[in-house]
């Protein structure tokens, strides 16, 4: 049998349970033999020792006592006496010797004559105060036990030390001598155990045919794993007919009481042709056989086949529960697949109301016939939901699905406040779903609304589910089911089913709740930053675009970095800006904000725009180091800007771009070209200088500014988006910037940006010459008076006789002030635009500083009445190193220049 598992029969390895019994009995009466053996050593070693110990303590004590020991020790020569008695003593004896010493333990006798007058080697403390000691040590001679025994005086102090040793191998060799008849008797008792050994080990391999315990073990396993573990029923019965062993499956199944086993088959209260199966013996395969109220599967078999005893073995399978749970194992796939689907089409997108909508539309799709979803307010604008009271707070309608629309249920949009009164209402304050099988009963669901229930059951309305949405313990509304064309009405298990799709697409709704809110939080914020229209001027007709990225497709979407100004400046001038930071989010949208009042602040030092550049480029880099040096590892690097100023007085437009794309300037004629502006490096970078580029742009010129989520997409080259925005604005000189804002929006930008989009469209305007008046103004004080005269004839030609006197006084002190400290050619030039604007230019570089003066000052009042009298003023430098001071005075509406 043990070859049956593929191991071989070997005596060392012993794998059959009858070697092992062997072996084990061996191994016991071995043991036994070795601790009598290594107990009787022991007690002999130990007896040994102790003999050793009385035998040096008797000769030390004898011989301490002997008589004239208290003389010999007080002689002049203790040695010469003492030593050859104490040979005489250890000689009679048989210990190995005997020492006699001092106080001091310094030997007097010993047996190897050059150490006497040495120190003893051993404890004698306890032997000067009148003890006895012994100690076993390891000496010269080899381990030995000595004692130290005290001399005591007639006065009864001790005068000496008498110390006797005796190695432990003179002792020991009466039980060595037993050696021999142990052993032997251990040889005899060991071979007539093996051999009784044998005999039980010969009569236990007849009784388990050679198996080793894993196989009998596993052989065990096995069978009480087929009458146990499987559901399925076993019968054995025996060759006389009688029931040898039923397990329990069979005992439930044929309803068998527990002491069944030895009782005939006839007896056991079976069907005649079940009982005929049974007693015959013959081989059955799932034969169908009514018991009682089941229908049976029997197999059957007999045993005697492979050389077994007589008899059968039936098998028994309750085919009636077998089509239940496979039913209700059907019914659970179904509902783990509708789950999966519910899923993956429920909540695709982080949309409150969508999501409402594809709950309905899945549920109609799968078990109702229709299907609503009611919402609270707060939860639709994205609010954190509160405590729900269904009697005063209403429920939007947020979604519906059906066949039909003329149903009698409330339409979308409308407000329901439940009733506490009706079941959907007290199941909604506290929580419940609830089942109504029978609309047709009026169970009280008609309080709602009676004239609607009339409705509602008239279109066949039989059935419903409400169960309310639950998210975070708080209600966010219920969703409803309706079955009308389906005949059977909803089931607990539809029930279940629709708490369980409810509760997955509540979280779904919540989520998309709070995206929502954030989102707004984030796109306010934004928006915020953004102008929020546009200012006056009269430089430039503009338009602008912001689209944000939609939502789910970068960052928060609709949450970005771009960012777009109308600045005005001095002069009638005016500043167009866009820009871009790399990103979405708030960290994004603060970025922007911080770089655009930075732009502000910088434009109202009226710097040209490559300087402009410079001084934000120097800002940014200082925010990432800042940033950078607190940890935060959210820098600015990344942004873009373009910065153009465009004068209407001389129709120059200058520009400097830093890592931006190209602006597009329209011609008055509808030819649209990319403007060659140098490039310069992104902000951040440093290290880089920027230039500028200045153009003459033709009144009714459009300049394009823009960022790349324009022309940039997933599915388009870069380059192909440009040509494309080329193209648009080709061909269209009589477009307004509005309609230019929506021709490019419509061609470029898809339906879901992934990207913010900023647009900026300026049209050209130039100033009428008629509005703009200049003179050459000499070195010379008198020339001041001629200026005063001139300027006050041009403010009579525009209607501004009012102005006048300020005017001249404004213009004599500045022009006064550049007479007097600068040096080169002096020019006014006097704009009347939305403000009457007046302008001195010198080719000084040093600029006035607006100052104090002491009462006793002869000077130092000139700027100060020109901030006083003006509404703005202030400096600008020019390209060829001088200046220009200017001054800017409040106009009457009906006074304002054309344009």
């Amino acid at each position: 049998m043990a070859g049956r598992y593929g191991r071989p029969r070997s005596f060392l390895r012993m794998r059959s349970l009858a070697g092992q019994v062997f072996l084990l009995q061996v191994a016991i009466v071995v043991l036994l033999v070795a601790a009598a053996a290594t107990a009787l050593v022991l007690q002999s070693h130990a007896d040994s020792e102790r003999e050793a110990r009385n035998r040096s303590v008797a000769v030390a004590e004898v011989f301490a006592n002997s008589p004239g020991m208290e003389a010999a020790l007080e002689s002049p020569d203790p040695s010469a006496v003492l030593q050859p008695k104490a040979e005489a003593a250890r000689k009679r004896s048989g210990v190995d010797f005997v020492v006699v010493m001092n106080l001091d333990a310094v030997r007097y006798t010993h047996p190897l004559p050059d150490r006497i007058g040495k120190k003893f080697v051993g404890s004698v403390e306890p032997a000067l105060n009148g003890r006895v000691v012994t100690e076993k040590i390891d000496g010269t001679i080899g381990p030995l036990v000595q004692a130290v025994v005290p001399v005591f005086g007639a006065n009864g102090e001790v005068v000496g030390l008498v110390s006797a040793g005796i190695t432990i191998k003179k002792v020991s060799g009466v039980a060595e001598d037993q050696f021999p008849l142990l052993f032997g008797s251990a040889a005899g008792i060991l071979l007539l155990a093996m051999g009784g050994t044998a005999l039980v080990t010969g009569r236990l391999k007849r009784q388990t045919h050679g198996l080793g315990p894993t196989e009998m073990t596993r052989m065990y396993e096995h069978h009480d794993a087929v009458l146990h573990a499987v559901r399925e029923g076993v019968l054995i019965v025996g060759g006389d007919g009688r029931l040898l062993l039923a397990n329990d499956e069979a005992r439930r199944l044929l309803g068998l009481p527990p002491d069944v086993e030895g009782t005939p088959v006839t007896e056991l209260g079976l069907g005649p042709v079940t009982t005929a199966l049974l007693t015959s013996g013959r081989s059955a395969t799932d034969e169908v056989h009514s018991v009682g109220d089941r229908l049976l599967a029997v197999s059957q078999r007999a045993t005697d086949r492979n050389g077994g005893p007589p008899g059968s073995v039936t098998t028994l399978r309750d085919t009636t529960e077998l089509q239940a749970l496979t039913g209700s194992a059907a019914m659970a796939r179904g509902r783990l697949k509708l789950l999966y689907d519910a899923g993956t089409e429920i909540g695709t997108a982080l949309d409150v109301v969508r999501t409402c909508e594809e709950l309905a539309d899945f549920a109609t799709a799968r078990f109702a016939d229709y299907a609503t979803v009611d919402l609270a307010e707060g939860v639709l604008r994205g609010e954190e939901p509160t405590a729900f009271r269904a009697t005063t707070d209403g429920l939007r309608r947020s979604a519906f699905s059906g066949r039909r629309d003329d149903t009698g249920l409330h339409p979308l949009g409308s407000v329901i406040r439940f009733l506490p009164t009706t079941d959907v209402g007290a199941g909604l304050l506290r929580g419940e779903a609830v089942l109504d099988t029978d609309l047709a009963q009026r169970s009280g669901w008609q309080q709602q609304n009676p004239e609607r229930a009339e409705r509602i059951v008239e279109c066949g309305f039989h059935s419903l589910i409400a169960v309310p949405m639950r998210a975070r313990g708080v209600i966010l509304g219920v969703a409803m089911f309706w079955r009308a064309q389906t005949p059977e009405p909803f089931e607990d298990e539809d029930l279940s089913v629709a708490e369980e799709l409810v509760a997955r697409a509540a979280v779904s709704i919540d989520n998309a709740r709070r995206y929502s809110r954030e989102h707004n939080v984030a796109v306010t914020l934004q928006r915020s930053l953004l102008p929020q229209g546009l200012p006056d001027q009269s430089a430039i007709d503009a338009a602008y675009r912001y689209l944000p990225a939609q939502a789910g497709l970068g960052g928060l979407g609709g949450v970005g970095g771009d960012w777009f100004d109308i600045i005005p400046l001095p002069g009638a001038r005016v500043a167009l800006v866009v820009g871009d930071v790399v990103g979405h989010g708030l960290h994004a949208a603060a970025t922007m904000g911080r770089l655009r009042t930075a732009v502000h602040n910088f434009s109202t030092l009226d710097l040209p725009p490559d300087e402009l550049l410079w001084h934000l480029d120097e800002l940014v880099a200082r925010i990432d180091l800042d940033e950078s040096a607190e940890g935060e590892g959210g820098g600015v690097t990344g942004a873009t800007c373009l910065y153009a100023i465009y004068d209407p007085a001389s129709g120059r437009c200058t520009m400097a771009r830093a890592g931006h794309l190209q602006p597009v300037i329209v011609g008055p004629d509808g030819d649209a070209v990319f403007a060659d502006v140098p490039g310069g490096p992104p902000l951040g970078l440093g290290g880089m200088p920027f230039e500028t580029l200045d153009v003459q742009l033709p009144e009714n010129s459009r300049l394009v500014l823009y960022t790349d989520g324009l022309v940039e997409d997933r599915h388009r080259d870069i380059d192909e988006g440009l040509e494309r925005l080329r193209e648009t604005l080709s061909g269209h000189p009589d477009r307004t910037p509005e309609e230019t804002c929506e021709a490019v929006l419509r061609v470029l930008v898809p339906a879901r940006a992934r990207d913010d989009v900023a647009l900026l469209v300026g049209r050209t305007r130039c100033l009428a010459a008629e509005n703009v008046a200049e003179w050459d103004v000499p070195s010379d004080p008198s020339a001041v008076g001629r200026v005063r005269s001139d300027v006050s004839r041009k403010l009579t030609e525009w209607n501004l006789v009012e102005e006048a006197f300020t005017t001249e006084l404004i213009l004599s002190e500045l022009v006064t002030n550049s007479i007097r400290y600068a040096t080169g050619p002096i020019r006014v030039r006097l704009i009347r635009d939305r403000t009457l604007i007046c302008e001195v230019s010198d080719r000084s570089s040093t600029s006035p500083h607006l100052r104090q003066a002491a009462s006793m000052d002869e000077g130092g009042r000139g700027l100060f009445l020109v901030a006083q009298m003006a509404e703005r003023w202030g400096t600008r430098y020019t390209d060829d190193g001088g200046k220009v001071i200017w001054t800017e005075q409040l106009l009457q509406p009906e006074m304002n220049g054309p344009g």
